[in-house]
């Protein structure tokens, strides 16, 4: 295999390129900002005969053309005639839109379809595989802060025990170091108190600081912090008050000063869609004084909520009747979160740096606006991030077409597709939803949520990832059995491998990379609630940690990774290829997904720099991924 020649265009009669500029210079996205010179330049086959050539834009539904564009031709390249499209941002306006090309020849018309990252000419006149473009008009000042770093996701119960903390009526502390998890479901479905506590604080947080920023720590995510019943304090009781059985207020402000001691950006999880049934807002069991939405309708905060029959039916997030919904777009249950003195204004103020959304898709648009305006208003730099699990940029939930991107919202979202493009290329099921991520999800993000996007390989919701990489099977497995079950170490030591290519791959593309506490350590563990055994301290994986540690260096000593250029060069089954590049140098990711070793052969020296290697012959061993820097221009074959 010839890498030389992977970039070149291997000419069919009716395929053609595309290429989204941005300014001068050449860009994945295919979001626009307003300030910005916007063009798109069609490559499209001169077999085609082509005379004129058109940019057809129209509105997301597609139903109405917004404007049509006729290009300028600018030459040949090879087998290809260039035409150049310059986008009139204003004119168009902010939002969403989709672009057909259209070349008009002797014979007739021929109507572009975008297909993965080519344009497929031919005479069908339906409007599939149309080009997205994104108008975007940001409000607010770019948030840099991250890049180049790692967020490191901590769930604070279960990360690590340093103590005074307050036990509340209720809770039980399990002591020891847990073989397994020891409260789950009876039964998928079943009801679960989540009461059991392993006793991880915001103290035993900072006591490990210098080891998470060890990892290239740029931003520590805290799953919920308020005070709420459970052990995972999703069910909030009091968004005012730092639980004290993570240690309180003073211990969160004890973190944010010591974080900032290292760089570290501190981001919490607001969970603004529904609240504990048991809280000062709802109050069903009369736990606290003041009166809640449950006990009277002359609560302060019963507009909240929704009651189909006061005061035990209620509407409750995914009909979890532990969780009521609220409604923050009822404006004195939003002034409470994004108001003068509201819970966005407290934490800002303290020295938190952003925010991460729950169930983005639940809360409306004028609310998360409200949530990006408030943080803006304390800290000019700040990171809004929104849990969304699709392509965000294209996004409907609710027959409601979401406006995340366009400017007043979101910096950026949990990359869940990358995710699964990753875990189904290294698991040997092909590289469909990889090229989904790569050519959809991360073209259509705008650049600077493109350099934001907080990409994840594991979080409270999944399965751990280097469980899901064993492709072990539990079907059949009561949570009895699967509570108990673990990697064989064999099974083991192989999903060790597939986890550092895919870190590998993680760390390097754009965006920042996101740990799930104790995924690089080597923490095993099925569903909700498998997923959240302690950190393993004086347990881990020392191979894996150093892993990680190097790729935290590399991102931190490198401004590509920060928000250089990217561009695939090769992707099947077997081998996976990109580069990040700037004006000096490339940086190369290759990922051997078979099971051969690879030689890999510069016509200049290049840098192993995982293992601080430098020559002009590598061999990359089979199921293993290297990054190499190189000079700008170099060249190289695989084979």
């Amino acid at each position: 295999m010839n890498l030389k020649h992977l970039t070149a265009v291997e000419v069919q009669s009716a395929r053609g390129e595309y290429k989204y500029i941005h300014g001068e210079e050449e860009g994945i996205s295919t979001a626009f900002e307003f300030e910005e010179k916007a063009s798109i330049l069609l490559k499209i086959p001169r077999s085609l005969g082509t005379t004129q050539a058109f940019l057809e834009i129209y509105e997301e539904s597609v139903c109405y053309t917004v404007y049509e564009l006729e290009g300028e031709w600018c030459g040949i390249d090879g087998e290809f005639d260039e035409y150049l499209f310059d986008i009139p941002l204003h004119s168009v306006g902010c939002g969403l839109f989709y672009a057909r090309p259209r070349a008009k020849a002797l014979s007739g018309f021929y109507y572009g379809h975008k297909w993965k990252n080519n344009v497929y000419y031919d005479r069908n006149v339906d409007k599939h595989g149309m080009l997205q473009i994104t108008i975007c008009d940001f409000k607010y000042v770019e948030s840099k802060k991250l890049r180049g770093g790692v967020i490191y996701h901590v769930f604070v119960d279960r990360f690590k025990r340093k103590g005074p903390v307050e036990v509340p009526d209720g809770a039980k502390i399990i002591p020891g170091s847990w073989r397994i998890i020891p409260e789950y479901p009876e039964y998928p479905g079943a009801p679960l108190y989540n009461n059991c506590f392993f006793g991880g604080t915001l103290w035993g947080v900072i006591e490990k600081l210098d080891y998470i920023k060890s990892l290239g720590t740029s931003a520590i995510y805290l799953s919920p912090i308020f005070r709420a019943a459970s052990n995972h304090k999703y069910d909030t009781a009091d968004y005012m008050e730092v639980d004290p059985i993570f240690g309180g207020e003073p211990a969160l402000k004890m973190l944010i000063n010591e974080c900032k001691k290292r760089d570290i950006g501190i981001i919490l999880d607001g969970v603004f869609n529904h609240t504990g049934s048991d809280s000062i807002y709802f109050n069903k069991y009369g736990r606290y004084q003041q009166r809640g939405a449950h006990q009277s309708k002359n609560s302060k905060y019963y507009s909240w909520y929704k009651f189909e029959q006061f005061p035990n039916k209620y509407e409750c997030w995914w009909g979890i009747d532990i969780l009521p919904r609220i409604n923050p777009d009822i404006p004195e249950c939003g002034d409470y979160f994004a108001g003068v003195g509201g819970v966005i204004e407290k934490y800002s103020k303290m020295g938190i740096y952003g925010f991460r959304l729950d169930v983005a898709d639940e809360l409306s648009d004028g609310f998360i606006s409200r949530i990006k305006y408030r943080l803006s208003e304390n800290l000019e730099d700040n990171i809004l991030y929104g849990e969304v699990w699709e392509d965000a940029s294209n996004k409907t939930s609710y027959n409601h077409r979401r406006r995340y991107y366009l400017g007043s919202e979101l910096d950026g979202v949990m990359n869940y597709p990358l995710r699964s493009g990753i875990i189904d290329y290294l698991t040997g099921a092909g590289t469909e939803k990889l090229e989904y991520a790569i050519f959809e999800v991360t073209s259509n993000a705008p650049n600077r949520v493109l350099h934001n996007q907080m990409n994840l390989l594991g979080t409270h919701d999944t399965d751990r990832i280097i469980t899901v990489l064993a492709k072990t099977d539990i079907s059949g497995l009561n949570n009895h059995e699967i509570a108990r079950k673990r990697l064989s170490r064999i099974e083991k030591d192989t999903a060790i491998k597939k986890l550092k290519c895919a870190y590998t791959i993680l760390a390097t593309m754009p965006g920042i990379p996101t740990i799930f506490y104790g995924d690089e350590a080597g923490l095993e563990g099925y569903k909700d609630p498998f997923n959240r055994m302690p950190y393993p301290w004086g347990n881990e994986n020392k191979s894996l940690v150093e892993h990680y540690k190097t790729l935290g260096e590399i991102r931190n000593n490198n401004d590509v990774y920060v928000d250089g250029n990217f561009k695939v060069l090769h992707i099947d089954k077997d081998l996976l290829v990109f580069t990040r590049y700037n004006e000096n140098s490339s940086f190369i990711t290759i990922v051997n997904n078979s099971d051969k070793h690879m030689n890999v052969v510069f016509d200049d020296c290049a840098i192993d720099l995982l293992n601080d290697n430098k020559d002009n012959s590598f061999i990359i061993k089979s199921q293993s991924a290297l990054i190499f820097k190189t000079e700008k221009n170099s060249t190289f074959d695989i084979n």
